[in-house]
């Protein structure tokens, strides 16, 4: 049987992609007591990049969006994985941190992250609302546009 929070991924039309093998020499997640700390995750679908590049050049604030919705996702199947497949473990996402590859002079990082945070409000309600940092920089990993790294509270 689904738990709550499978159906309100399934309700909100939402699928994870598979939870992603780390690409050097690091863990994709630790726990550590009741935290998770998941590793940076990059707009990833099942192993394809879908955003390369940076914001304000190449791409656009909503390009930047939709990749940062797309690191949450993977964010969360990383969690899932931790979780041992029950998402309903998680009590809190703690914070998250962007790193958004950006255009000389972009600015507007927040807006970027947004597409990570306001997911895990979808996601979680209220136990999503978390603390975050939203980074500029010049280029990031396999010229991923964006890379969501967070601190998961579990039950």
């Amino acid at each position: 049987m689904a738990g709550r929070i499978d159906q309100r991924l399934k309700d909100l039309g939402i699928e994870l992609p598979k939870a992603a093998a780390p690409a050097g020499s690091y863990v994709p997640f630790v726990i550590a007591g009741s935290l998770v700390v998941v590793s940076g995750q990059l707009p990833l679908w099942n192993g394809e990049m879908r955003y390369r590049g940076p914001i304000g050049a190449s791409l656009t604030v909503e390009d930047g969006y939709a990749a940062a919705k797309l690191c949450a996702l993977n964010l969360i199947a990383q969690v899932r994985e931790a979780c041992a497949g029950d998402l309903d473990r998680v009590a809190r996402v703690v914070r998250l941190g962007g790193f958004v590859a950006s255009a000389a002079g972009f600015t507007q990082q927040p807006a970027v992250l947004n597409g990570a945070s306001e997911l895990m409000v979808e996601v979680f309600g209220e136990a999503g609302r978390h603390a975050r940092a939203a980074v500029g920089a010049p280029i990031l990993p396999l010229d991923a546009a964006v890379e969501v790294e967070g601190l998961f509270a579990l039950a």
